[in-house]
């Protein structure tokens, strides 16, 4: 049994075999491509079952970014819920056990697609499928009652937008080497111009195709990557899928969610308001705070790959997010400056 970056795989073999029940024999850890902040890992024993490890980051972590409790809070809450979730096994904040806290989840069976390649193995039949469920499962989280599932105190319920533009333009001052003067600018026209917040929900902060397990007939399997989750204005989610398929820049060819078959950013629009009575006026706003949110946000992934904390990756892939950064604020700009 060896180690893996980010793994103490002797130390987690006898965790599982303390809190999980059936674990046949050796664990093997599987990094899983892909994300590029906190670390996932596939977890197999000799009998092929499988699990998830989500940790932090191997260093260069800002203090209240990566919180694995917060994480393992917000899917336990949403377990008894109508949003699909994976289950959780347990979570470990003891640092000796491997070097940072963790949790475990069981393994949900499924697609995630991330490229044009990968969703054109699937049928235009079963994309339209999934490109509904998924703006109805996003619906559907913003409906879930934050103080019946236990989630009330998660944050600060009111201006939401005002709390994230102090965050991450905090965040990215913080965690920037660069010299990036258009991600300020943005930051005082949308700081200006920020729409009355239309009641109070669970916001996933990063919520598109790749961040969900896809059934491969079609529905949402279970929503992942909870780490951006907070309260606050559901329009941000809503405008965040929108600026996901307007930016068509992956860092690895064209999304999976621009293929044929997905819903449109109009599509999305009227998909969601099929479920949901939200008043979508101001969502271009909206799109562009999430094209400057997450230029900020990409902006502390490039810092953290170029300081070779987030495991090995070619100078042209660092490159590439560095240049998305600009990217995605020209398209804040961009979309602030195109609005009547």
């Amino acid at each position: 049994m060896s180690d893996i970056s980010g793994i103490n795989a002797l130390n987690l073999q006898r965790w599982f075999d303390d809190h999980t029940e059936g674990v046949m024999g050796d664990l093997s850890f599987a990094p899983v491509a892909g994300g590029h902040s906190n670390l996932t890992y596939i977890v197999t024993d000799e009998s092929s079952q499988k699990w998830v490890l989500r940790r932090p980051p191997l260093g260069h972590v800002l203090a209240t970014a990566h919180d694995m409790s917060r994480e393992h809070k917000i899917i336990s809450a949403l377990s008894d819920s109508d949003v699909p979730v994976p289950g959780v096994v347990g979570l470990c904040e003891d640092i000796e056990i491997n070097d940072a806290p963790f949790y475990v989840m069981d393994f949900v069976p499924g697609v995630i697609l991330r490229t044009r390649p990968e969703a054109e193995d699937l049928p235009v039949e079963v994309r339209k499928k999934m490109g509904h469920s998924l703006v109805k499962t996003l619906a559907g989280i913003h409906d879930v009652d934050v103080d019946a599932v236990g989630l009330g105190d998660l944050a600060r319920r009111e201006g939401y937008i005002e709390r994230q533009l102090k965050r991450w333009r905090q965040q990215f001052v913080d965690g920037t080497t660069r010299e990036i003067p258009q991600i300020l600018e943005v930051h005082e026209l949308l700081a200006a111009h920020v729409p009355e917040q239309q009641g109070v929900s669970i916001v996933h902060g990063d919520y598109r195709l790749d961040n969900c397990m896809m059934s491969t007939d079609g529905p949402v399997a279970a929503v992942l990557d909870w780490e951006l989750c907070t309260l606050g204005d559901a329009l941000a989610d809503l405008a965040g899928m929108i600026s996901s398929i307007s930016s068509h820049v992956d860092g690895s060819g064209e999304l999976a969610s621009t293929t044929e078959g997905f819903p449109t950013a109009e599509e999305i629009r009227q998909i969601y308001s099929q479920y949901s009575d939200r008043d979508l006026e101001h969502l271009d706003f909206y799109v562009a705070f999430n094209f400057w949110r997450m230029a900020c946000i990409v902006e502390g992934v490039y810092t953290r790959y170029a300081a070779g904390v987030m495991g090995e990756i070619d100078e042209a892939s660092i490159n590439a997010f560095g240049n998305r950064v600009i990217i995605l604020a020209d398209l804040a700009s961009k979309t602030m400056n195109g609005m009547k």
